[in-house]
């Protein structure tokens, strides 16, 4: 089995990725989306952080959180999420994916990728770059033709707060530096 090793300093900010099993598109359904959203909102109240962006595709969906100062605790708000989302809505969503002999006997279902994919948010500019990788990740997929245009993202927050222009990555060519999101 491989040794996964993940940075852990407290008070920081991680972009991460998440995948569902098999890439099966269930993320953006009504059901996913709601219970992913009251999973956020409950892991929030019992472990605290801040999503400073964050965007929703079908299969996987990516965010930075920032932890509070003193906490680096970010794999007990995976395990707490996940869970929370699996229990609340994987009967729910009648996915008809097979699990592995590994996954039944670590008691694991059908909704979530074992893993998630952290990265360690450096310094300001790698904030941006992220944040712009997040946001511009619906048009990258071919799900619509610009951020404004995809309504599960934080892209409308960073309208209102003066952060991108309404027609942000519509028109101009974005210098979104290619490492990002495979580190």
């Amino acid at each position: 089995m491989s040794n996964y090793r993940r940075i852990i300093i407290p008070g920081t900010t991680y972009f991460f990725t998440q995948v569902t099993y098999q890439r099966i598109p269930w993320l953006c359904t009504d059901i996913g989306r709601e219970t992913l959203r009251k999973g956020l909102q409950r892991v929030q109240k019992l472990y605290p952080f801040s999503i400073d962006a964050i965007v929703l595709l079908p299969n996987h969906f990516h965010c930075i959180w920032t932890l509070p100062n003193g906490d680096s605790n970010y794999p007990v708000r995976w395990r707490y999420l996940k869970s929370f989302v699996t229990r609340s809505c994987g009967h729910k969503l009648q996915l008809t994916a097979e699990i592995s002999l590994s996954s039944k006997k670590r008691q694991e279902k059908n909704l979530w990728q074992r893993r998630y994919w952290e990265h360690l948010i450096k310094d300001e500019k790698d904030f941006s770059n992220h944040c712009d990788y997040i946001h511009y990740n619906p048009v990258k997929h071919g799900l619509c033709q610009s951020p404004q245009n995809w309504k599960f993202s934080s892209f409308h927050r960073f309208v209102q707060q003066g952060i991108y222009s309404q027609d942000w990555g519509t028109n101009e060519s974005l210098n979104i530096p290619e490492n990002i999101g495979h580190e």
